[in-house]
């Protein structure tokens, strides 16, 4: 860390603590009772943990193979992945497959955002307009599922004045609007960004 720019220096360190919020804090207990919580842990490690890493490497390190679009397919099949009942009560039951979720979830995010910040202006909106619709669609069908889905919460909600099915629509609602709109804001970030330079090429 002593070698980084300043600014990237920064960086590092806002996303070195978000990560120790994650998972040492009481709020890392919170999502083993609350999919809603483990629903937002799972948006801060791969919306905002992920990307601060990224702005804190050198540009000599902050490359991946692959186009934005294939590192945008492979997040979002990892991310659909371990939100699926089956392989996310396997995650809650032991260490390792515990890890291997989280692990793949922040490597695949990062791999992503290097590809986002390394693409043309134009394949990063894409890229990143597709992750949102990914997330509000992966939302949308949580929240609109009948019954509870994740048997390793069926338990424990109730002591938070939640139901199970409440929790689960709750957590498809942090998917469907705040998380999908990280990944609205990076694109109109970049996007403005991209067309104000246009602007000032064409003034010139």
């Amino acid at each position: 860390m002593a070698r980084l720019e300043p600014e990237r220096r920064k960086w590092f360190a806002a996303g070195f603590v978000l990560l120790v919020l994650l998972f040492v804090s009481p709020f890392c207990a919170l999502t083993s009772a609350l999919f809603s919580a483990r629903v937002v842990h799972h948006v801060l490690l791969t919306a905002v943990a992920a990307p601060l890493l990224v702005l804190a490497l050198p540009a000599s390190r902050c490359s991946v193979r692959g186009s934005v679009g294939l590192w945008a397919a492979v997040h979002a099949l990892i991310f659909w992945a371990w939100h699926s009942p089956s392989l996310y009560s396997a995650a809650l039951s032991g260490d390792g497959v515990y890890w291997l979720m989280q692990l793949s979830l922040l490597g695949s995010a990062v791999a992503l955002w290097i590809a986002i910040v390394r693409a043309s202006a134009p394949a990063a909106v894409a890229a990143l307009l597709a992750t949102m619709v990914q997330m509000g669609l992966l939302g949308a069908l949580i929240t609109f599922a009948g019954t509870p889905l994740y048997a390793p919460h069926f338990a424990t909600t109730l002591p938070w004045g939640l139901t199970p099915l409440e929790d689960q629509q709750l957590a498809g609602l942090v998917m469907w609007a705040p998380a999908a709109g990280l990944y609205l804001a990076a694109a109109l970030v970049i996007a403005s960004r991209w067309l104000s330079g246009e602007s000032r090429m064409a003034a010139r």
